[in-house]
């Protein structure tokens, strides 16, 4: 009886000291948000401290959040922040932690995500927590990224030597060169995908390489396994490929971690598709092609090559492409009996070349005959499509039925918790369809974690400082005519007028975007701008422009700044359905009736994907700006008027083309006339 007593004794003094550790770790955050950030020139902002308090609940209590921040939230904040307090207090067996000794993970879609928090992000925090004593020495991160991103340097060597007295592009030379005193790929502006492909460190380096000793890969290595780190940055692929790793019992390829944070969460099912998908390209052939002539085949080499470019040239022969759009695979006569041919040629090339190639040649000859195999004998494990590449070649993708059922089992079966994170993830009035695209409807069953949700509205006053105009002229236009080109292309003109250009024109179809410009071709007072392949280019040229209009389309939706009165008209031309593809129509077969996949699958989706346009509006604090959308279907008594309304933040509603010149003219000063 006295051992009970004893054992409920000390059981109850270290519960006291959990929550006392845990109230102290709040009253920490609390300081951190609402006294120590503003003395350093940073707003308070309430949504952000309650967001940072709710991640914090979610990590301490073991459990998955779905944390859906508005923009200007300054979401990265607030989880860097829980993650440095739950590394400080955070409880393990009953006591602190050794701060560091397991660095939390952040993961996200994109290198300027992850170039900002560990330039900028990262550094500030550390330094006005050191100056507070509120940690004890600095923060540290490092960047974990595949061999794929690192340059090896006896392949650099190679590829110099191979292309010297050659005719080459200039821009990529120069990239080649500036890599022998950079490793990081990613840094070297200009590099062509081909050459990426052939100076990567290699998937299996040998054990008796002549520059082991000097490897800059392998110092990379020893440096982000090292002690004291805080925070591992990695994109979504390496995150998952280093769950693979695990669940295979190979070494992983992050240091163990207790925390998870996934930014841009809303992009983690598409890098699950790829990472259990499989896929054939031409540079995939070049890229084997070129191994083989390394190894003294030059001969088969150039019969692979030949075979290849027939088999990639018959396929787009049989098929119509549209930008960005996945197609069906058209099974013709001649597409079955190319793909026959070339997939007999890569297994009995695989077969012959036995003894005289390296055993990673042969495995990715046979890996190409696989995957042409799949369109040949269709496999329900695969969603089989086609893509075009840069080039406009013929891509073969094979993608996996079961993203979600791989992402809770690579994931959210390890108990791990985690953050994720995102503008766009609660759709309409809830979470659901992120969470069965995440797989979180069936960790939520098994309730082996559980799954928190918290939505953090934005702090901008879209109420004040957004219009939003939703015009009801064009309902009797057929959708695709000419006449309803030469509609959108009249009310472009008109709303450019009334806000004096400083416009974004969102388009869903390429296509269209280009109909719609040509009309308008010189009958703007402004310039007209197009982003079609080369964004980035034309984005910079339009900034530069301040009061210019630009037209564009798919990559545009999301991820662009434009704060200020850059863009104080935006113009959404049609809702942004998906496309129908062969992805989409496999997953319409899980419901019943067209009706239910549209209110479960297309709407939720579109809601997303209008969050993201209308997020290019309002940047900052003061920014204002008028929102059309022009699709009649948004328009007031149209089919999904009240989704549109649900999706986005409450504003002031337009009724006619008058009313917008009203706002323009009261929200802006003369400077933005001039």
């Amino acid at each position: 009886m006295k051992d009970v007593e004893k054992n409920l004794a000390v059981q109850a003094e270290k519960n006291g000291y959990i929550g006392w550790c845990r109230n102290k770790a709040h009253e920490e955050i609390d300081y951190i948000f609402q006294e120590l950030m503003p003395k350093h020139g940073l707003n308070v902002r309430e949504a952000q401290l309650r967001l940072s308090h709710e991640m914090l609940d979610s990590l301490w209590g073991k459990q998955i959040a779905l944390c859906d921040a508005g923009v200007g939230i300054g979401k990265t904040y607030a989880y860097l922040t829980a993650c440095i307090i739950l590394d400080k207090y955070g409880e393990k067996g009953g006591s602190i932690s050794k701060p560091g000794c397991h660095p939390a993970v952040i993961s996200t879609s994109s290198i300027a995500l992850q170039d900002a928090i560990l330039k900028e992000y990262i550094p500030f925090l550390s330094r006005i927590l050191l100056e507070e004593n509120l940690i004890r020495r600095p923060l540290k991160a490092v960047v974990r990224k595949g061999k794929e991103h690192f340059v090896c340097d006896q392949r650099l060597e190679q590829r110099l030597s191979a292309i010297q007295g050659k005719r080459k592009n200039e821009d990529q030379r120069q990239a080649l060169l500036s890599l022998r005193t950079s490793y990081d790929m990613d840094q070297a502006h200009g590099l062509s995908g081909f050459d990426r492909r052939l100076i990567c460190v290699p998937k299996f380096c040998p054990k008796n390489c002549p520059g082991r000793q000097t490897c800059r890969y392998r110092r990379y290595l020893e440096r982000v396994k090292g002690a004291g780190i805080h925070f591992q940055l990695c994109n979504h692929n390496y995150l998952l490929a280093d769950a693979s790793h695990r669940a295979k019992g190979y070494r992983p390829l992050l240091s163990d971690y207790r925390a998870l944070v996934i930014d841009e969460a809303h992009k983690l099912p598409e890098a699950a598709g790829q990472m259990c998908g499989k896929s054939l390209c031409s540079d995939d052939i070049q890229e084997i092609c070129y191994m083989l002539e390394k190894e003294h085949q030059g001969i088969r080499a150039g019969r692979l090559k030949a075979k290849m470019k027939k088999l990639f040239h018959v396929i787009a022969e049989n098929h119509t492409f549209e930008q960005e759009q996945r197609i069906a695979f058209q099974q013709t006569e001649e597409c079955v009996s190319a793909i026959k041919e070339s997939a007999a040629f890569l297994y009995e090339m695989a077969r012959r070349c036995r003894g005289s190639v390296s055993k990673w040649v042969r495995g990715r000859l046979e890996e190409a005959g696989m995957v042409l195999c799949y369109f040949l004998v269709p496999n329900r494990k695969y969603i089989l499509y086609l893509e075009q590449d840069g080039e406009r070649l013929p891509v073969f993708c094979a993608t996996s039925r079961r993203v979600p059922a791989y992402l809770d089992k690579m994931l959210w079966e390890r108990g791990i918790p985690a953050i994720l994170t995102s503008g766009t993830l609660k759709a309409g009035n809830g979470f659901l369809r992120i969470r069965q695209t995440l797989g979180l409807e069936e960790t939520n069953r098994k309730k082996k974690t559980g799954v928190q949700e918290y939505v953090a509205e934005s702090p901008f006053e879209y109420k004040r400082n957004c219009l939003l105009y939703l015009p009801q002229d064009g309902k009797q236009l057929r959708h695709g005519s000419q006449e309803e080109s030469a509609w959108i292309a009249k009310q472009i003109k008109q709303l450019t007028s009334s806000t004096h250009g400083h416009t974004l024109v969102l388009f869903t179809s390429y296509s269209l975007m280009g109909s719609v410009y040509q009309i308008l071709r010189g009958c703007l007072p402004y310039t007209m701008v197009e982003v079609w392949r080369h964004t980035q280019e034309e984005i910079m040229r339009f900034k530069k422009l301040k009061n210019a209009v630009l037209f564009a389309a798919g990559s545009c939706w999301e991820g662009v700044d434009f704060p200020g009165d850059m863009v104080s008209s935006l113009i959404i031309v049609r809702l942004p359905f998906a496309v129908p593809d062969p992805v989409r129509e496999a997953e319409k077969e899980q419901y019943g009736n067209l009706r239910r996949y549209i209110e479960a699958v297309a709407v939720p989706d579109m809601q997303k994907r209008l969050k993201q346009g209308f997020g290019r509006a309002i940047r900052t604090e003061t920014d204002t700006c008028v929102v059309t959308i022009l699709d009649q279907r948004a328009a007031r008594g149209g089919r999904y008027y009240e989704d549109v309304l649900c999706a986005l933040p409450s504003c002031q509603m337009a009724e006619s083309m008058e009313d917008v010149e009203r706002f323009i003219r009261r929200r802006k000063n003369v400077d933005y006339y001039m």
